[in-house]
């Protein structure tokens, strides 16, 4: 088992930027593919982006690609997400997850954390 714990959530003004982090705990971090889904009040949860094994590939949804970057330190166990030029629209608990293949479905991923809060204000 794989516990991942994301952190740097908070309120933020439209155009602002906040960075998370997820620390892995339990198992071979370098093992996983990283991704970032997000899931807002009444909504699916939604994918936001995904990392290869040793970070040399990246996937984002168009809906933040050039906004948002994602990065890994497999020497910390720890995925980072910066994201910039936010918007309202972005408000949602966002969430880590590992899984065994890069993906965009949250059904395939393997392990996920409890989530942290991202609210984007006007």
């Amino acid at each position: 088992q794989v516990q991942l714990v994301e952190s740097g959530g908070g309120l933020v003004q439209a155009g602002g930027s906040l960075s998370l982090s997820c620390v892995a705990s339990g198992g071979t971090f370098s093992r996983y593919h990283m991704g970032w889904f997000r899931q807002a009040p009444g909504k699916e949860r939604e994918f936001v982006v995904v990392i290869s094994r040793s970070g040399g590939s990246t996937y984002y949804a168009p809906s933040v690609k050039g906004r948002f970057t994602i990065s890994r330190d497999n020497a910390k166990n720890t995925v980072y997400l910066q994201m910039n030029s936010l918007k309202p629209e972005d408000t949602a608990v966002y969430y880590c997850a590992a899984g065994w293949t890069p993906q965009t479905m949250a059904a395939g991923y393997d392990y996920w954390g409890q989530g942290t809060q991202v609210t984007v204000s006007s």
